[in-house]
Formats: C-alpha cells, sequence, structure tokens
C-alpha cells in the first residue's frame, strides 16, 4: 500500500466527501418527513408486492445514505419501522448503518489512517499520550461514541480510522452499540401511520425522555467503567 500514489489512494474518501457535499445542496429537500408522508401509500403498496425486493432496496438506500454521509439517515431510521415494524426493521436499519459506516471506515483508513496513526504513534507528549489512552481502552472508547448522541456518527466513523482501530472490532462496536438509538428511532417509525393519519410530525426528541434517556446513560457509564477504573488503579500507582 506504501507504494500506491497518494492521490489513488485518498480516491474513495475524496469521492464520499464530494458526494456529501453535492447531497448536502440538492437532496436535503427529497429524503425528509414531508417526502415520507407524500409518498406513503405507493411505498406500502410496493413493499406489499415486493416484499424482498423491498428488504433488499432498502437496505441498500440505507448504506449509501451512511455511506456517503447523505442528509437523511434519521428519516431512512423512520421509514425502516415504518415499512417493516420495529422488527425486523431494527436489524434492517443497524445493518444497513453498519455496513455504510464500515465503507467510510475502509476509505477513510486507505487514504489517511494508517500513516495519520504511525504519525501519532511516533509522536511525544499529549497527542502520544491520549492515542495511548484509546488505544488501552478500545472497546470502552468505541461503545462510548456509539452510545453517546453529542458525537456526530460521520465523526464516529472517521476517529477510529485514524487510530488503527481493527476492522472487527469497529465493526462490532458499531452494530452493537448503534442499536439502542436506532431501536428508538425504529419504534417511533412503526407508529408513523397514527402520526400521518393525525396531520402531525413524529416527536424525534423522544430519545432524550426519562425511560429511555437513563438506560442508554446507564449503558454508556458501564462502557465508560472500564477507563474511570483504569484511571484510579493508575492514581494509586503513582
Amino acid at each position: 500500500m506504501s507504494d500506491t500514489n497518494p492521490i489513488v489512494r485518498r480516491l474513495p474518501l475524496i469521492i464520499i466527501l464530494t458526494v456529501a457535499i453535492f447531497g448536502a445542496f440538492f437532496l436535503r429537500d427529497y429524503l425528509t418527513f414531508e417526502a415520507l408522508a407524500e409518498n406513503r401509500e405507493m411505498l406500502i403498496a410496493f413493499r406489499d408486492a415486493n416484499y424482498l425486493l423491498t428488504v433488499v432496496m432498502f437496505i441498500g438506500i440505507y448504506i449509501m445514505i451512511v455511506g456517503f454521509s447523505l442528509p437523511g439517515a434519521t428519516i431512512a431510521t423512520l421509514t425502516g419501522g415504518f415499512l417493516f415494524a420495529s422488527f425486523p426493521g431494527t436489524l434492517f436499519n443497524v445493518f444497513g448503518a453498519t455496513a455504510g459506516a464500515t465503507a467510510i471506515f475502509l476509505a477513510a483508513r486507505w487514504g489517511f489512517g494508517e500513516k495519520l496513526g504511525a504519525k501519532l504513534e511516533g509522536s511525544d507528549g499529549i497527542v502520544k499520550k491520549i492515542k495511548d489512552g484509546i488505544d488501552e481502552n478500545q472497546w470502552s472508547m468505541l461503545f462510548l461514541i456509539r452510545l453517546l448522541p453529542a458525537v456526530p456518527f460521520f465523526m464516529a466513523n472517521l476517529i477510529p480510522s485514524f487510530l488503527e482501530v481493527p476492522l472487527r472490532r469497529f465493526v462490532i462496536s458499531t452494530f452493537i452499540g448503534i442499536i439502542p438509538g436506532t431501536t428508538v428511532f425504529t419504534a417511533v417509525g412503526a407508529g408513523l401511520g397514527e402520526v400521518f393519519a393525525r396531520g402531525e410530525t413524529p416527536d424525534l426528541g423522544i430519545i432524550f425522555e426519562p425511560a429511555i434517556f437513563f438506560p442508554i446513560l446507564g449503558l454508556s457509564v458501564l462502557a465508560a467503567l472500564p477507563i474511570m477504573i483504569k484511571a484510579v488503579r493508575g492514581k494509586k500507582g503513582l
């Protein structure tokens, strides 16, 4: 890989960024709740007539939305619930999101990750300490950035690629880590029929309701626990 032209190595990531910018300007009006509401009857009719094809097409579109960082990932998750109910809708959403995230991860890793990771490894001072801290607690950190809604999904895909996180570890932590939040939004999507009937819009702030937010926060604390234990032990060893 070291002999490959740098432009060729970075081409997949350049394409992703280019499509993302294009999509932000030209697709944001198509991947919206309003568009879903207007086309809901057509989507349901197509699903009923072509269920397996609908599943394949939906997952493929979801992978493209996440893989190219297009606007509308939340709408896609709602659509998964609307078309396929909470289950198997959650499974389809998680699979599509994980596959799309893996595409970004690999593109960034191939273009920049290994070189940047080597530079960080060879650095001194605080930068090296930060990287060593992440290396020692990779599982915990990976689950944390997936569970906490404060971390943008796009950044949660890029950061691990720059820190030499193994692909298998990235895929597993992504798949499992996004299940709680995805389950919530898929369930909201499963109830869109009633929302459409009332002419309303879904309450996406439901994830911050105490009954939902505190369990996710609890999972985040559990993910952070190994980091805190190591930090305490490190201080005692000083």
